[in-house]
C-alpha cells in the first residue's frame, strides 16, 4: 500500500467474519484517509482501494481476533462485536465500537463481559434461546455517526 495515500495517524481493524458495517467503515476512513484492515478466516469480495486491506487469517477460531490484537495499537481503532476481542483490544490502548455505534470502554467492558458469559450460560443449559435482535437502520446510522466522532477526536488528541 502505497503510505502518502493516507493518513497513518490511526488504522480501523474491522472483525470482518460478520461484520454488518463495513461498506460504511470503507466510506467513512475513505473520506478521512485512514487504512482499514479487515481481518477474517476466509476471502471477502471488498472494493479495490489503497485504503483497505484484506487480512485473511488461517488457524483456529480466535486467529483472526489473535491476528488484530497482535497489530493494533494504541489509539487505533477496532470494529467488533466479540466483547471478549474488545477487551483484548482495549488493553491495547485501542478505542473499540460495536457495529451498532456502541462503544466499548474500560467503563463498560466487565459488565459486557460478565452479561456475555451469564447469558452463555444460560443458553448452554437450554433456559433461553440465543435470538439476536436484528440489525436496523437506525444501527447503521448510530454507528456512522459513532465512527465519525470517533475519528474526529482521535484527531483532536493527537493534533
Amino acid at each position: 500500500m502505497n503510505k502518502s495515500a493516507c493518513d497513518d495517524l490511526l488504522i480501523i481493524y474491522v472483525d470482518g467474519d460478520a461484520c454488518p458495517v463495513k461498506d460504511e467503515i470503507y466510506r467513512v476512513a475513505g473520506r478521512h484517509r485512514l487504512l482499514s484492515r479487515v481481518v477474517t478466516n476466509t476471502w471477502l469480495r471488498m472494493p479495490e482501494s489503497a485504503l483497505i486491506e484484506l487480512q485473511v487469517v488461517s488457524g483456529g477460531l480466535d486467529a483472526a481476533d489473535d491476528w488484530i490484537v497482535d497489530h493494533i495499537a494504541p489509539g487505533d481503532i477496532a470494529v467488533t462485536a466479540d466483547i471478549p476481542l474488545a477487551a483484548r483490544c482495549l488493553e491495547r490502548g485501542a478505542v473499540v465500537l460495536g457495529p451498532s455505534g456502541k462503544p466499548f470502554n474500560a467503563d463498560n467492558i466487565g459488565s459486557a463481559l460478565a452479561t456475555r458469559d451469564l447469558m452463555a450460560d444460560l443458553r448452554d443449559r437450554g433456559e433461553i434461546r440465543g435470538n439476536n435482535p436484528s440489525f436496523t437502520k437506525q444501527d447503521r446510522i448510530r454507528f456512522l455517526d459513532a465512527l465519525e466522532n470517533t475519528i474526529q477526536a482521535a484527531r483532536r488528541a493527537a493534533g
